[in-house]
């Protein structure tokens, strides 16, 4: 063998691919578990998050001594529902703007999305977004527990730094804005609008779009 080539892989030993494959059914197990306690918590969601643990348990056909096995109690089953509905927004969002070309077109679609996504649905719509439970424990989570929000919100985040930098890369943004902050900030705006349209008298869902162009264009006349 020269001193470039790469040394032959090892087989595993009868011994690890025993354990292996042990380990692979106990982690597919478990995740079947999770899974059961999710989809109880989720429609017990879909009515009020004043569930308790006993029916989440009792809706599962699990054991109160395995939940405990996975999760710490309530909160942190939230939590993971919570985590999971954010995941699929950003990705849903992320596709929905692949489909435009303009970058700025991009966060558009995006913003829009992100906005219906997160308002209460409108007189026969179905609903699109999250249950107005989970949107009362994001409220919650976002003042009581700042870092688990930070990393529950985190791939939502990634997915617009990433459309807004593309955009300014594209000299569509105004030179020499803190990116990392105005994604914050775009955020924020979206949600606390999809969920406090009572403050301003209109009705959710009037004018998706009025959002964007206040943050496009802002309210003071072009000098």
């Amino acid at each position: 063998m020269s001193a470039n080539e790469a040394p032959a892989e090892v087989p595993a030993t009868r011994r690890e691919l025993a354990v292996a494959r042990a380990l692979d059914q106990a982690r597919t197990r478990a995740e079947n578990r999770v899974e059961l306690f999710l989809d109880a918590a989720r429609e017990l969601m879909n009515t009020s998050a004043d569930f308790t643990v006993q029916e989440v348990v009792e809706r599962s056909g699990q054991s109160l001594r395995t939940f405990y096995q996975y999760f710490g109690g309530k909160h942190e089953l939230l939590l993971a529902l919570f985590e999971e509905a954010v995941l699929g927004a950003s990705v849903h969002c992320e596709e929905l703007a692949a489909a435009h070309v303009d970058p700025l077109e991009r966060v558009h679609a995006f913003c829009v999305e992100y906005y219906r996504l997160c308002r209460p649905p409108l007189p026969g719509e179905p609903p699109s977004g999250p249950s107005p439970a989970m949107v009362l424990f994001a409220q919650q989570l976002l003042t009581s527990h700042p870092k688990e929000a930070a990393h529950a919100f985190a791939p939502i985040v990634e997915v617009l730094a990433r459309l807004l930098a593309d955009a300014d890369g594209a000299g569509a943004l105004r030179p020499g804005l803190d990116l990392p902050r105005i994604t914050g900030v775009v955020l924020q705006a979206t949600m606390f609008n999809s969920f406090a349209s009572s403050i301003s008298g209109s009705t959710p869902g009037e004018g998706d779009d009025v959002l964007w162009d206040l943050l496009v264009r802002g309210i003071v006349a072009d000098s």
